[in-house]
């Protein structure tokens, strides 16, 4: 297929391209304090003009004071609010690291006591804001168990704050209930284990509700155990919703998406093996997150350091909210985390129908007869649309075969949120995930097909309810979805995975394993980066923060802040903005280069089109 012959075919993918490149993505702050961070550092297209605008003229002697006070005072609040994250991140450790739910909660099955134990656990939120069970809850409406992924952090993401798809959904009355899982892995756990334990949770679930099937809602990796769950489960759960939820791992777009060919360039799965050998059979998560945070760097490692100092009075409680949830670092198994990698990020089985749940059970993605709901955005590079829709293509051959099967799948893509944003930003669980479980009637009541939902909010308030805002279904087309690239480019870094992967498992593997003990892989574990990089900064690890703490507490007392117009702050705005931007084209000129080695390894015509 010709690279202009894929663009024609793969139009919603390429419309959505052309929005998101047009727009800034800026986050809207609702509370006062945030308005000011808002305006004191950000970071887009037109920060440099302002801040060149607003410096033309020469700082006075008082704005060069004044500055300087304000620098070294920001500089002890940011060291000190590190030092929170810092002390906040052993907290949770020593605690056993517990979900981070905000919501009053029972646990009602725990599968570590199954016969095949899993380490997961089914939740009832019992109180939202004051607001228990019997006040906010109708029962007549459906109940949402939400699922949330095991991508190397703990459960929560999907309600560690009040405006969340928890609280969203809990606030319009539905039931809800949510799986946790605890940081350690049950011994010797697999894949089957934890879908047998998802499976008596869904059948939990709809004994307590009889008549009303459960809404499953997968985040991002909890997606593909949701789809697991539709396909095994039919009859027995409702709607499915998929939110950033990769299905069709080799899909993406040149020079967005590098992340699907870092399995290639890596020699495939044995890595990962490695990595759970020397764990003592746990694959640490905190892996993950190194890996999401050197996706986009000038995310991960500068800006949001430098929104924080730019204005640490108004970022500080955001940034320790969120922080408390990515440092909490889980472990899978040895066996789940090969299992995921050979058959999702190397071996892309799943959309193909040759995962392998169980000896002689693979699991078939056109048996799934509930309806999907598919929530993806252009600005997600973990997991573009092409990875959250490509699967659908790949399962049924056209519009027609979709319909024979009476399957009906709606998606709703986002011009700019990023991947956490799907997830995290109440604007978009105010609006986005409330119009979905508003909707759900309209969608089952809907002629089998594909259809993208649209939503007309003239008033632009997220909290309004319809009819204040439109919900249409556009019928689509499933050809249109399709996008070209080098499957068989893929296919090789499938085959030389198999190969090390064999290699490894064979000749290495037990050496590693015979030299392992529980005190090195505990060893690796407290001095991994991702840990080291926060610890150096606690009370703990470091007595000189215990000076710093009592400092910072002088430094608040009497803290006056800069107004953001104050033109050394439009200065250093600038500033940052600027070294923002070269982070981002250092990294743009590594992920080509990625790609380029990627096309010389494993395939002539390069690894994408």
């Amino acid at each position: 297929m010709t690279r202009s012959s894929a663009r024609a075919r793969a139009r919603p993918f390429d419309d959505g391209m052309r929005k998101r490149k047009g727009l800034q993505a800026v986050p809207t702050p609702s509370d006062a304090g945030r308005a000011v961070a808002r305006s004191r550092l950000q970071v887009t297209e037109d920060a440099p003009r302002a801040g060149a605008d607003a410096g033309k003229g020469v700082p006075s002697w008082r704005d060069l004071l004044d500055y300087q006070r304000d620098v070294f005072e920001r500089t002890v609040l940011f060291w000190d609010t590190l030092r929170q994250r810092a002390d906040n991140m052993l907290e949770h450790e020593r605690a056993g690291l517990p979900p981070l739910l905000d919501f009053r909660h029972e646990m009602l099955i725990d599968a570590r006591r199954f016969e095949r134990p899993a380490n997961y656990a089914l939740l009832r939120i019992t109180e939202v804001g004051g607001d228990c069970w019997d006040d906010c809850v109708d029962l007549r409406k459906r109940p949402v168990v939400f699922v949330d992924p095991r991508a190397g952090h703990g459960p929560g993401i999907g309600g560690f704050k009040r405006e969340s798809e928890v609280g969203m959904a809990m606030r319009e009355g539905h039931p809800v209930y949510f799986v946790i899982f605890f940081p350690e892995p049950e011994p010797g756990q697999t894949l089957a284990d934890v879908l047998h334990a998802l499976r008596r949770f869904v059948e939990e679930v709809a004994r307590r509700h009889p008549g009303r099937p459960p809404v499953l809602y997968g985040n991002c990796q909890a997606g593909w155990a949701v789809t697991l769950l539709s396909a095994d489960c039919e009859g027995l759960v409702g709607p499915a919703v998929l939110n950033g939820s990769p299905l069709s791992y080799w899909a993406g777009e040149s020079g967005v998406n590098p992340m699907r060919m870092a399995g290639g360039l890596l020699g495939g799965a044995w890595l990962a093996h490695l990595a759970a050998d020397l764990g003592d059979g746990r694959f640490d998560g905190a892996w993950l997150a190194q890996n999401f945070e050197n996706l986009k760097p000038e995310k991960a490692v500068w800006e949001k350091y430098a929104r924080l100092f730019g204005d640490v009075d108004g970022e500080r409680e955001r940034f320790l909210e969120f922080e408390r949830w990515w440092n909490g670092f889980y472990f899978l198994s040895r066996e789940e985390i090969l299992a995921i990698v050979e058959n999702l990020f190397v071996g892309n089985e799943l959309e193909q129908g040759r995962l392998r749940i169980c000896q002689g059970c693979f699991a078939d993605l056109r048996r799934i007869r509930n309806p999907l709901v598919v929530f993806a955005s252009y600005g997600d590079n973990i997991t573009p649309p092409q990875q959250a829709l490509g699967w659908i293509p790949a399962v049924y051959r056209d519009t027609d075969d979709l319909k024979r099967a009476g399957q009906r799948i709606v998606y709703l893509t986002n011009s700019h949120v990023g991947h956490l944003g799907i997830f995290v930003s109440a604007g978009v669980a105010r609006l986005e995930h409330r119009a979905i479980l508003e909707s759900l009637e309209d969608v089952e009541a809907l002629p089998p097909g594909l259809y993208e939902m649209k939503i007309d909010n003239p008033s632009g308030d997220p909290d309004c309810h319809r009819p204040s805002y439109e919900v249409r279904f556009e019928p689509r087309r499933v050809e249109d979805l399709e996008v070209d690239y080098p499957r068989e480019a893929f296919e090789r870094v499938r085959r030389v995975s198999e190969l090390n992967e064999t290699l490894y498992r064979t000749f290495v593997s037990p050496w590693i394993q015979a030299c392992t003990t529980p005190w090195s892989a505990e060893l690796l574990k407290w001095l991994h980066p991702m840990r080291t990089s926060r610890y150096l900064v606690s009370e703990a690890f470091n007595p000189w923060m215990r000076g710093l703490a009592s400092l910072a507490e002088a430094v608040a007392e009497g803290r006056e802040p800069l107004r953001p117009d104050q033109p050394l702050l439009a200065r250093e705005r600038e500033a940052f903005a600027e070294v923002g931007r070269d982070i981002e084209r250092l990294r743009e000129v590594r992920d080509a280069a990625c790609e380029r080695a990627f096309g010389l390894l494993y395939g002539d015509e390069g690894a994408l089109r």
